[in-house]
């Protein structure tokens, strides 16, 4: 990528030398969300002065295409900021490596016991985080973390220094789940690794939040032909950003506040805000809304039931539930959230909300409802999108729904659910016992799931009532 003569394009390219940055954060799972976020932040920062680079690791097959587009681009992208007026592009310069470790772990290995790595960074989904099977083990097969242990085991006989696990994916209480999870699988390898992890490894929590949709092949086109910028892997985001994460840093770390990073003791409430405000607000309108067939999330809010629906779901059911954070009301948050899903630039797919309803829901609604039924709040609006889903799971070809990887037992309750809807309640795999013995949260199930198979689910979003 030439970048004086994307320069000339009056788009902002790295300033300072990208030789001299130190790859100090190896950082797993490098995919659009990663590269709209701590890559900026930390890009930021080299342009203030700091020398802290990323080293990227693919662990996946699929990961081939994206070290080939990175190293044939230098490891520079554009990331283009979409509002709604014309997209306004950047090149990123951060990442200055990529270690294709699919076949092999050596070179993982290396990067993760080199004494100038300070943090690994994760983004691997909260699939990521789970135990596999017997079955799975016995045929060879191992998770992200098992490998990563190995070369923490190997980081510790070569007597390398502590570390920082620093989890950047979608989950509450990242960290604690990402040293959980770390220290069974170094338990796995011996006795040694586990109290090294224990005393070496500190897991910092943090809540991220950006909205990054799948790159179009309109965006590289625009790129291409409005500022002549051949880019085979660009991303693109909304303006808006935010992260949030404890202090607990083993080796040191960027000064990521100078460029907007909140380091905070209050990281669960943070969670919490967006858990039940901005992914709840999500999962909620996904789901009815492709039933309804509309295709985009702006779309989506430009119709005004949808609209009304998820502003009385946020600010009448979510909002109760929230412990305050200081100078930071929950009104407001509302408020900016509803902003972001008008976005006309971003164009995010209600499609891509809607998957992997299974995990999402029993975090982002399900405790929402569970508050709301001990204190007598609405649980309405929540349960139609809940109801929603069941439909959507037994009556559109599967052909046509996005990917679950744990559906297939939501799946199965929801065709029992079209005979009688309360039955989609009896999946212990999502709703816990307080939620599958409420009769008042069955009945108001079922009558939700009755209004939209009659109805249809925009009549259900406007019946949607206390």
């Amino acid at each position: 990528m030439a970048l004086a003569a994307v320069a000339e394009q009056h788009v902002p390219v790295p300033t300072y030398n990208r030789s001299t940055l130190v790859p100090r954060i190896v950082h797993i799972g490098v995919g659009g969300f990663h590269r709209a976020h701590m890559a900026v932040y930390t890009h930021e920062l080299a342009e203030l002065g700091g020398d802290w680079g990323i080293a990227g690791v693919g662990l996946m097959a699929h990961d081939h295409t994206i070290e080939r587009v990175l190293r044939e681009q230098d490891y520079l992208y554009a990331l283009s900021e979409k509002g709604n007026g014309e997209p306004s592009p950047q090149i990123i310069g951060s990442i200055i490596s990529f270690t294709l470790a699919s076949q092999s772990d050596d070179d993982f290995v290396d990067l993760i016991a080199s004494a100038t790595t300070c943090i690994v960074s994760l983004t691997i989904t909260e699939a990521g985080y789970f135990e596999l099977s017997a079955e799975e083990r016995a045929g060879g097969k191992r998770t992200t973390l098992d490998r990563l242990a190995r070369a923490l085991d190997t980081r510790r006989t070569r007597g390398g220094g502590p570390l920082t696990i620093l989890s950047c994916d979608n989950l509450p209480g990242n960290g604690s789940v990402a040293r959980e999870a770390m220290l069974t699988a170094a338990a796995r390898i011996s006795d040694d690794l586990m109290s090294w992890v224990t005393a070496c490894c500190t897991f910092p929590n943090s809540m991220v939040d950006r909205i990054t949709p799948a790159t179009a092949e309109s965006d590289k086109a625009w790129l291409r032909e409005q500022k002549g910028i051949d880019d085979h892997w660009p991303v693109v985001a909304e303006p808006f950003r935010q992260w949030v994460i404890e202090d607990n840093f083993a080796a040191g770390r960027p000064r990521w506040e100078d460029v907007g990073a909140l380091f905070t003791d209050r990281v669960h409430d943070w969670e919490l805000y967006k858990l039940r405000i901005l992914n709840a607000g999500h999962s909620c309108m996904a789901y009815l809304c492709a039933l309804a067939g509309i295709t985009y999330v702006d779309e989506a809010m430009s119709t005004p039931v949808v609209h009304e629906y998820l502003s009385e779901l946020l600010y009448s059911e979510s909002v109760p539930t929230l412990s305050e954070i200081k100078g930071h009301p929950r009104e407001e948050y509302v408020a900016s959230v509803l902003e972001r899903f008008a976005n006309t630039g971003v164009r995010d797919q209600i499609s891509r909300l809607c998957e992997n309803g299974t995990a999402k829901f029993p975090t982002f609604l399900l405790p929402t409802i569970i508050s709301n039924l001990a204190t007598g709040g609405s649980i309405m609006r929540g349960t139609a999108a809940l109801a929603g889903w069941a439909r959507y799971l037994a009556v559109l070809p599967s052909e046509q729904q996005s990917a679950d990887v744990s559906a297939e037992s939501s799946r199965s309750y929801a065709l029992q659910a079209q005979t009688n809807p309360a039955a989609f309640i009896d999946n212990p795999g999502v709703f816990p016992a307080e939620l599958r013995q409420s009769t008042r949260f069955r009945d108001a199930f079922s009558s939700a799931y009755e209004m939209i198979a009659t109805n249809g689910p925009l009549a259900a979003m406007s019946m949607a009532k206390q």
